[in-house]
């Protein structure tokens, strides 16, 4: 599938790196702005990866510049199915005006937040 062209989004407004990390955790990094025409880029992976068995997701948001409600909803519901699945989400690296999205919202406080990828990802 073309991860940087679904649906209305404008090619390279986002962009989602996947990698498979220790067979049981799944590594995304999505790059530019998640909002309600880019959300199905990040929705569609992490979907798939839940669809194939890994429930520890990890987010690294380094890259993110913004989310807005849509996004957060992607991610959210992400974190529903993973904790169903005896998972979780790991968030990595917010930036200030992602981070402030999640502290407006609450929503800071329902996913386990790290600073660097070194914290969540074994060696």
């Amino acid at each position: 599938m073309d991860r940087e062209n679904i649906g209305s989004a404008p090619p390279a407004r986002l962009r989602v790196e996947v990698r498979t990390v220790d067979g049981s955790s799944e590594l995304l990094a999505p790059v530019g702005e998640l909002d309600h025409h880019t959300a199905d880029l990040l929705r569609s992976p992490l979907d798939s990866a839940l669809d194939e068995g890994r429930s520890r997701l990890v987010v690294d948001c380094s890259g993110l510049e913004f989310c807005d409600s849509t996004g957060l909803n992607v991610l959210l519901g992400a974190r529903l199915r993973a904790d169903a699945a005896g998972g979780g989400v790991h968030l990595v690296g917010m930036r200030p005006a992602v981070a402030r999205v999640f502290q407006i919202t609450g929503a800071d406080a329902v996913f386990t937040v790290h600073e660097t990828l070194a914290t969540v990802l074994p060696d």
